[in-house]
C-alpha cells in the first residue's frame, strides 16, 4: 500500500484545495492530509485564518479523497514521516525548484520518499479569496 502525505492550511475551501486533493489520492492508496492548526498559521503566515482549525479539520475530513487528517503543528515532515511513514508527499508544482523542496527531495530520496509536485489550479487561491473578502 502506498501512503501519501501532504498538507494545508485549507482556509476559505475552495476548488484549487478539492483538485490537489483528488490529484494526490490519483497517487496513492492511502492519503494522510495535514491541517495546519491556527496558531502555526499565526506564526508563519501572520495572519489568522478566517475559518477555524476544528472546522477547517471537519471541511477535510469530509472529503472523500482523504483517508486520514492529522493537525499540522510546525513544518517538522521527518517527525511526521517518522510517525507514519509515509511513501510520497504531495505539494504545489510552485514550489518545484526551491531551495526548500530541492532539500526535502535530497533529504528524503534515501528513505525511499517521493515528493510529487501537483498541478495548482490556476486563478484560485485562499490568498486571493481573502483580497476580495476585505473588499467587501
Amino acid at each position: 500500500m502506498i501512503i501519501g502525505y501532504t498538507t494545508g492550511v485549507f482556509d476559505m475551501f475552495h476548488i484549487g484545495h478539492l483538485n490537489i486533493l483528488k490529484q494526490a489520492k490519483e497517487n496513492c492508496d492511502y492519503l494522510i492530509v495535514g491541517v495546519t492548526i491556527d496558531s502555526f498559521v499565526e506564526k508563519y503566515k501572520g495572519t489568522r485564518p478566517i475559518i477555524p482549525f476544528e472546522q477547517r479539520k471537519q471541511i477535510v475530513e469530509a472529503i472523500k479523497y482523504v483517508d486520514r487528517v492529522v493537525p499540522q503543528i510546525d513544518h517538522d515532515k521527518f517527525k511526521v514521516h517518522h510517525e507514519y511513514q509515509f511513501h510520497k508527499m504531495f505539494v504545489g508544482d510552485d514550489w518545484k525548484g526551491t531551495s526548500k523542496w530541492d532539500e526535502f527531495e535530497r533529504q528524503f530520496s534515501p528513505l525511499g520518499v517521493q515528493i510529487v509536485y501537483l498541478e495548482r489550479t490556476k486563478g484560485v487561491s485562499s490568498g486571493e479569496l481573502r483580497k476580495i473578502v476585505k473588499k467587501v
